[in-house]
């Protein structure tokens, strides 16, 4: 779930200004190794089971010849010039007083930048802030005014060459003069940003109909009275109203609980921290004012939104724009890319570059006080439970996020965060609230977590304690309360398919290491003196999308049976393309031989949308989904985890859909040759004896066809040998009924656009007029409803990790000598990459809760002296690298989709950390992360 955030209102307002924007990978002579070496890897890649020996990208990675968006210069892009223009930042350290300009006599004569550009330049020329209150109000500081942030650029220097560019930069590095500061002045930073409440109360079990829920009737929304939400007043007359009046009856229920109901209160905080992106922000542009033609390459997570907000910014500017030409590299980022503001500083530099490529590259330090962070937390639970059945009765949570000076996400990330705090569990009664609060802080987004590592771990932690208040068995006590298949989560929603969390608490309970966690603990400290030893288990739930993913894919074979594929998703390190491409494997028999990722160009695509799905009421959108051609979201960025199931929906739907229309009906053709209706007659064949693998189609004891044949025998009868489809997902699959000339079909798509044979009929081929493809208009849309936001989420993937830690009593340091994780995330297309998921996300979660801590405000990453020097992440060994297992739920069917997990794998851990650590000392910690300090503080 996120924000209303638009875009493609911004290209229509490009294309009213006269801007084209064209989006597009790197031509293969300097592509960034981000697909594959043409046609193929190579002959060893798919295995004799047809699944990868290695991931596409992988010899590139391994022979060092794979590069990111980072490593390019003008000289290696085609068409740009060979001399080269550098940029960097200079920023405000402080923001109670005002800016006063800068100073650059340091720098000397032969220092000075060819180019300085203020605040004053950008309002000069009519640029202005892209989608001003998620990025901000202005770019740099105006002079005379305070920072809105600490760390906001307060000018961008230009140098024409690298060398003097490299010594001044190095020479202003820390110097705290270059930045001048006059009297104390008002501050500038923003006003709190949002505030979102969910409250649920069940009709008396988890299955019958709720009194109130936010998917039943509304989210509750609040703006602030100083530094506190001011939430509506109760009542019946609207749905808030009624919302608030169920909230109190929840906090009377526990005010009044009796000597039979523990009501547990605790409060939790959690750190901001830097997620360490093996890339730091780049970007190189060419701005031509000769031609209007604006080259960028940039690296991204969201090319769309970089191209089409980049063209809105400037459609009133000076600066005449025509075309917008933006290459696609290969990035990391894992949400550190993901609408960040860097790349319109980027643009800005290429603007102000006289007509030179101009390019803009944080270093590690400009990286701490720039990049987006990950929000800090503050929590305070309060939950009710039956002394005597263990069963919850009602649960609250209040909880504060700061999103720094600019909003960016960080109003979903509260609300996303809010809806997870009832992680695994079933609450009859709950009511979560969430308020974003504005700071001077540097701005946070969308990072790993997204929230829910923050209160799911809360919830964690509480529930053991609540398990040793109770004198429980913490899985007994789970295991009464776990949310089931068919339950409602705090929202009202019912979550897709089966909840298997009860599979996973007993898998647990029979580990060895909880199994023997007493017996263990007593040896272990009898022979190490001075040592503490504790097992700890977390549990969770994570979902995945965004409550409005949109994809495109398309599919085709040529007469030899050539398979070409391509999609919008791209690669930013998860092996999204290698995925994708099995996934076409696995359905059709044979691999593509020809694929491009990060498409963005769609002719065969006519579609028209206003991109905004989470604002856009019923009513009007009844009215905009008669247009056969609309749809609520074109494209979505590579983000929540949404790659292997929202785009690979896509990607599983083209491939079924040239099943149903080509190979089946090509494959009987063939098994029907000959006197009597062939080899194929005497047989009861149906579709789904169907099947496809290792190039060849079988079905039911007949003769096996090659792929080529069969492709061969579609053509030559002017089938449908090419698909291109359009998904969307509110929560729940949109689908369309199309006509293809044999009747009405339904498909889990909302629109398509097909491809003949060479065999085709002339009338036909002349439908296909788009790039050679024929945009099939639909008959009837069947789109989620629009009050299906209030779901917030459906889609879940659950893990759970224990952790075997021991604790120094005389220096507080914790190692950590094994962990077990147990996961279900559906279908496995590439287990290699699922397990490389889950080895990166644990790690990323025990430096959360041992180790990674970042100030908010002063000495914070915002006065530009952070690097890893000061920073500290773990290393092999804090994370018990060789000492790690893992155990996946098989699948219910061989029908499972897969489930995003990307996400999921870095959570239980950090619960799972924090318990351990109490079973070792007796201690609780609610505070994150546990430091030495804290423990040795704990244990005086």
């Amino acid at each position: 779930m996120r924000t209303a955030f638009t875009r493609r209102n911004f290209l229509k307002a490009g294309i009213v200004a006269g801007v084209a924007i064209k989006i597009s990978s790197l031509p293969q002579r300097v592509e960034a190794r981000l697909i594959e070496t043409p046609p193929k890897p190579g002959s060893d890649w798919l295995n004799a089971k047809g699944k990868p020996n290695y991931r596409l990208d992988a010899i590139a990675k391994v022979t060092g010849e794979k590069t990111f968006s980072r490593d390019y210069r003008a000289r290696d892009l085609d068409g740009w010039p060979q001399a080269q223009s550098h940029a960097f930042l200079l920023h405000a350290t402080r923001t109670d007083r005002a800016f006063a300009g800068i100073d650059l006599t340091l720098l000397g004569e032969d220092l000075q930048p060819d180019r300085v550009v203020l605040h004053e330049d950008l309002v000069a020329d009519g640029i202005e802030i892209p989608v001003p209150g998620f990025y901000g109000d202005v770019f740099l500081v105006p002079n005379g005014q305070t920072a809105r942030l600490l760390g906001q650029p307060v000018a961008l220097l230009v140098y024409h060459d690298f060398a003097r560019y490299d010594a001044a930069k190095r020479r202003v590095r820390f110097d705290d003069t270059v930045v001048r500061y006059g009297e104390a002045a008002p501050s500038t930073t923003p006003g709190h940003y949002a505030a979102a409440r969910y409250v649920r109360i069940d009709g008396g079990d988890p299955y019958a109909e709720d009194r109130y829920s936010s998917l039943k009737e509304t989210v509750i929304r609040a703006g602030f009275a100083g530094d506190e939400p001011q939430w509506p007043a109760a009542g019946a007359a609207d749905p808030m109203a009624r919302g608030m009046a169920a909230a109190a009856e929840i906090g009377k229920e526990i005010a009044a609980a009796g000597e039979d109901v523990l009501v547990l209160k605790r409060s939790y905080f959690s750190q901001s921290i830097d997620a360490s992106a093996m890339e730091a922000d780049n970007g190189n542009v060419w701005y031509d004012p000769s031609t209007g033609i604006l080259r960028a390459m940039i690296a991204t997570q969201s090319p769309y939104e970089v191209a089409e907000v980049s063209a809105h910014m400037l459609s009133k500017s000076a600066h005449p724009l025509r075309e917008i030409d933006l290459k696609v590299g290969y990035t990391v980022g894992y949400g550190t890319k993901d609408h960040t503001i860097f790349p319109f500083f980027c643009v800005l530099a290429g603007l102000y570059g006289e007509g030179r490529p101009v390019r803009l590259a944080n270093d590690r330090y400009e990286q701490f006080q720039t990049g987006l962070k990950r929000h800090a937390f503050w929590m305070d639970n309060v939950l009710a439970i039956d002394r005597k059945t263990g069963k919850f009765r009602a649960m609250t949570g209040t909880y504060r996020n700061d999103g720094g000076g600019r909003e960016n996400f960080s109003a979903s990330v509260g609300a996303v965060g809010a809806t997870a705090a009832q992680s695994i569990y079933y609450l009859p009664k709950s009511d979560f609230s969430a308020a974003t609060v504005a700071s001077r802080a540097v701005d946070a987004g969308s990072t790993r977590g997204y929230g829910t590592l923050q209160t799911m771990a809360a919830t964690e932690m509480m529930l053991d304690e609540a398990a040793e208040l109770l004198g429980m068995d913490a899985m007994d006590l789970r295991l009464a309360n776990i949310l089931r298949s068919g339950m409602k989560n705090t929202q009202g929603a019912i979550p897709a398919g089966a909840m298997r969390h009860e599979e996973i608490i007993e898998r647990a309970r029979a580990h060895p290491l909880w199994r023997e966690r007493e017996s263990r603990k007593a040896a272990f400290e009898a022979e190490n003196p001075g040592k503490k030893y504790g097992v700890g288990y977390g549990h969770v739930q994570k979902d995945y999308g965004t409550g409005a993913e949109a994809a495109l894919a398309a599919l085709s074979f040529d007469a030899g049976g050539r398979l070409s594929f391509a999609h919008v998703a791209h690669e930013m390190g998860t092996g999204t393309t290698t995925a994708q491409a099995i996934m076409v494997a696995d359905i059709l028999g044979v691999a593509p031989d020809d694929t491009e990722y990060g498409r963005v160009k769609w002719p065969q695509m006519p579609l028209n949308t206003k991109d905004q799905p989470y604002t856009t009421p019923q009513d009007e959108e009844d009215r905009l989904k008669l247009d056969p051609r609309w749809t609520p979201s074109f494209t979505s960025p590579m983000s929540a985890s949404n790659s292997v199931y929202y785009l690979g929906h896509a990607t599983r739907e083209a491939a079924r859909l040239l099943v149903e229309l080509a190979v089946w009906p090509a494959a009987k053709a063939l098994w029907s040759r000959g006197i009597g209706g062939g080899q194929m007659a005497p047989e009861a064949v149906r579709r789904e004896d169907l099947r496809l693998a290792g190039g060849m189609v079988n079905a039911a004891g007949l003769q096996p066809l090659a792929f080529a044949d069969v492709a061969a025998e579609a053509h030559r009868q002017g089938l449908v040998t090419g698909i291109t489809v359009h998904t969307f997902n509110r929560w729940q699959w949109a689908e369309a009924e199309f006509d293809l000339g044999d009747g009405p079909r339904r498909f889990a798509i909302d629109a398509l656009a097909v491809r003949y044979g060479e065999g085709a009929l002339a009338e036909r081929k002349a439908l296909m007029t788009l790039d050679g493809w024929h945009f099939v208009d639909r008959n009837a849309a069947f789109y989620p409803p629009v009050q299906r936001n209030n779901a917030g989420v459906t889609y879940y993937a659950p893990m759970a990790t224990l952790a075997e830690v021991v604790v120094d009593t005389a220096t507080g340091d914790v190692s950590l000598l094994s962990h077990h994780s147990i996961m279900d995330c559906g279908t496995h297309v590439v287990p290699e990459l699922v397990s490389g998921q889950v080895q990166g996300g644990l790690a990323m979660g025990i430096g959360h809760v041992l180790k990674e801590y970042l100030p908010l405000y002063e000495d914070g990453p915002g006065d530009g002296t952070w690097n890893w020097n000061r920073y500290e992440l773990p290393m092999a060994s804090d994370v018990a690298v060789w000492s790690q297992t893992v155990d996946f739920l098989p699948p219910l069917s061989d029908t499972d989709p897969p489930r995003g997990m990307a996400e999921v794998v870095m959570i239980a851990v950090v619960p799972a950390v924090a318990n351990a650590i109490t079973h070792a000392t007796g201690k609780r910690f609610y505070s994150l992360p546990i430091t030495p300090e804290k423990i040795l503080e704990a244990l005086a």
